[in-house]
C-alpha cells in the first residue's frame, strides 16, 4: 500500500507546513496497516488558525446571502463530483465497506450541504418581534468556532457542523477526528477549490490532549461544536468555563428499542440490523433491545439468525457485509465489555469474543447477542459502540418506559407497535432528543440531538444554523 503523506495544515487559504514536527501514523483498520501519516499541531498552529479566522470574521459575517449561497452552490457542485474519492478515503480511513461508503457514508455530505442551501434560502435572520414597538430581532454569527469532529461518522459530522457555521456568517478551525482524518483534508481541498474567502475555513489535524484542548480553553474562541465520547464533552466543557464560550455537544448514546408483542413482522430483524451497521460504530444505534415477554423467545431467534447472517470483511470488498471497527483502542474495549457481559451472566446466543475465524488481521468484531440482560448489567449500562445486541425482557408498557429512561443517555429510543395511541404515548414519556417509530425515518433536515449525557445542543436544518447565532434585540428600528 501507498503510504499518504497528508502532514500539512490548511490556514489562511493556503496548505502550510507545521511549526513543529509531530508525525502520526493512521491505520487501515482493515489490515492494521499504515495508510497515510499526518502531523499533529502544535499551539503555534492552533494560535496562527484562530488569529486567521478571528481577522477574517467581518467580513465573512457581512458578505451576502446571494454571494454565500453562490459559494455554497460552488462546493455541492464539487462534492458531487468527487464524492467516490470521499467514500475511498472513508473506507480506508475508519473501514466503512465500499458499497457502505458510498451509499450511507459519503452520500451523507451531499445530503447535508443539499438540505443546509435549502434552509439557508429560507432562513430568517432579522424580522420584528412588535413593529408597533419598533422592536427588531437580529439574529448575528457567535464568531470564530471551533469544529472538532469524530471518526465513525466523518464527513456526516464535518457537514452538520461547517456548513450551517459557514452559511451564518462565522470563521471556524475544524480539527477532524486524528484516527480518519483523510476525508476532512479532502473536504478542504473542496473548500478551497469552491472559493471561499482565505481564512473563513481553517484546518488544523490534531488530537484531543493537544490541539481538542487547545481550541476548547482559547480565548478568541466564541463557540466549540463537539461530536465524540461523554468523556470528552466533560473535558471540553471545563476547559471552555473560565471563557464562557457556548458549547454545542453531541455525545454517546444508549438507545432503547422498544418491540411490543403487536409489532411488525420485521421489527427485531430490522432494529438488529441498525445495530450492526457501521459495525456498531453510532452513537444512535437501538442496542438495547427490549422486547416483550410473550414473544420473547421468538424475538430472541429472530436477532440470533441477523447475527449469523450478518457477513464481516474488509473494506475494499463489495457487497453486503459490516467491516472492521476504527481502531485496536476500540476492538479492546469491544472485547472488555464481551467478556464484561458472559461473567455478569448475560446469556452470549450469537457471536462472542474475538475476530471471526476467517480473519486473521484487523479489527474485526463478531456480531454479537446477548440475551437475558438486566439494565443493571455493564453492557446494558455503558455505549459498547461495536456491533453488541443486548436484549431486555419486560412486562408492561410501564415498566418498559422506566428501563428506557434509566440510563445516563437521552439519543435516540425507538418503539414498535401497530396500536398508534399507544406509541406516541410512551414517545411523549421518553427522555430523548429523538424517538424513532416503526421504522420511519426522519425527515431531512430534522434536528439531531440528546437530552441528559447525550448532549445539549442541535443539529441539522435551521436547528442547526440557530447553534451558530446569537440573537440580539434592538429598540426604536424604524
Amino acid at each position: 500500500m501507498t503510504v499518504k503523506l497528508k502532514k500539512q495544515f490548511y490556514i489562511n487559504g493556503e496548505w502550510i507546513d507545521p511549526k513543529k514536527t509531530n508525525d502520526l501514523e493512521v491505520i487501515d483498520p482493515s489490515t492494521e496497516e499504515v495508510c497515510a501519516i499526518i502531523s499533529l499541531g502544535s499551539e503555534e498552529d492552533t494560535n496562527l488558525a484562530v488569529d486567521v479566522a478571528k481577522k477574517s470574521f467581518t467580513s465573512w459575517w457581512h458578505t451576502s446571502k446571494e454571494k454565500k449561497l453562490e459559494l455554497l452552490n460552488n462546493l455541492l457542485q464539487i462534492y458531487v463530483n468527487r464524492s467516490s474519492e470521499m467514500a475511498e478515503a472513508i473506507s480506508l480511513e475508519m473501514g466503512a465497506p465500499k458499497d457502505w461508503s458510498i451509499n450511507a457514508q459519503s452520500q451523507s455530505g451531499e445530503d447535508h450541504i443539499k438540505t443546509f442551501i435549502k434552509h439557508f434560502k429560507e432562513f430568517n435572520f432579522d424580522n420584528y418581534l412588535d413593529e408597533e414597538k419598533r422592536n427588531y430581532i437580529s439574529k448575528e454569527p457567535i464568531g470564530v468556532c471551533a469544529l472538532i469532529t469524530p471518526w465513525n461518522w466523518p464527513i456526516n459530522q464535518i457537514a452538520l457542523k461547517v456548513l450551517p457555521a459557514l452559511a451564518s456568517g462565522c470563521t471556524m478551525i475544524l480539527k477532524p477526528s486524528e484516527i480518519a482524518p483523510l476525508s476532512g483534508m479532502l473536504f478542504t481541498e473542496m473548500i478551497h477549490d469552491a472559493g471561499f474567502p482565505k481564512g473563513v475555513f481553517n484546518l488544523v489535524n490534531g488530537d484531543g490532549p493537544g490541539v481538542g484542548t487547545q481550541l476548547s480553553s482559547h480565548p478568541d474562541i466564541d463557540m466549540v461544536s463537539f461530536t465524540g465520547s461523554t468523556r470528552a464533552g466533560k473535558l471540553i466543557t471545563k476547559n471552555a468555563a473560565d471563557t464562557i464560550k457556548r458549547v454545542s455537544l453531541e455525545l454517546g448514546g444508549k438507545g432503547a428499542n422498544i418491540v411490543f408483542a403487536d409489532a411488525d413482522e420485521k421489527a427485531v430483524k430490522r432494529g438488529v440490523r441498525r445495530v450492526f451497521n457501521n459495525s456498531g460504530q453510532s452513537c444512535n444505534a437501538p442496542t438495547r433491545l427490549l422486547v416483550e415477554k410473550s414473544i420473547y423467545e421468538r424475538a430472541v431467534k429472530e436477532a440470533i439468525d441477523v447475527a449469523e447472517k450478518t457477513k464481516v470483511n474488509v473494506a475494499n470488498k463489495e457487497g453486503d457485509h459490516i467491516g472492521p471497527v476504527v481502531s485496536k483502542v476500540q476492538y479492546d474495549k469491544i472485547q472488555i465489555l464481551i467478556n464484561k457481559g458472559i461473567a455478569e451472566g448475560a446469556k452470549l446466543v450469537a457471536g462472542g469474543p474475538n475476530r471471526p475465524m476467517h480473519l486473521n488481521k484487523g479489527y474485526f468484531v463478531r456480531p454479537t447477542v446477548f440475551a437475558d440482560v438486566n439494565n443493571n448489567m455493564t453492557i446494558a449500562k455503558e455505549e459498547i459502540f461495536g456491533p453488541v445486541v443486548s436484549i431486555i425482557p419486560f412486562s408492561s408498557e410501564e415498566e418498559a418506559v422506566k428501563i428506557s429512561n434509566d440510563t445516563a443517555y437521552g439519543l435516540t429510543n425507538y418503539i414498535q407497535t401497530k396500536d398508534t395511541d399507544k406509541a406516541q404515548r410512551i414517545a411523549r414519556q421518553l427522555r430523548s432528543g429523538m424517538v424513532e417509530i416503526n421504522g420511519v425515518g426522519f425527515a431531512d433536515g430534522s434536528p439531531f440531538g440528546g437530552y441528559k449525557q447525550s448532549g445539549n445542543g442541535r443539529e441539522g436544518g435551521k436547528w442547526g444554523l440557530e447553534e451558530f447565532l446569537e440573537v440580539k434585540s434592538i429598540s426604536g428600528w424604524k
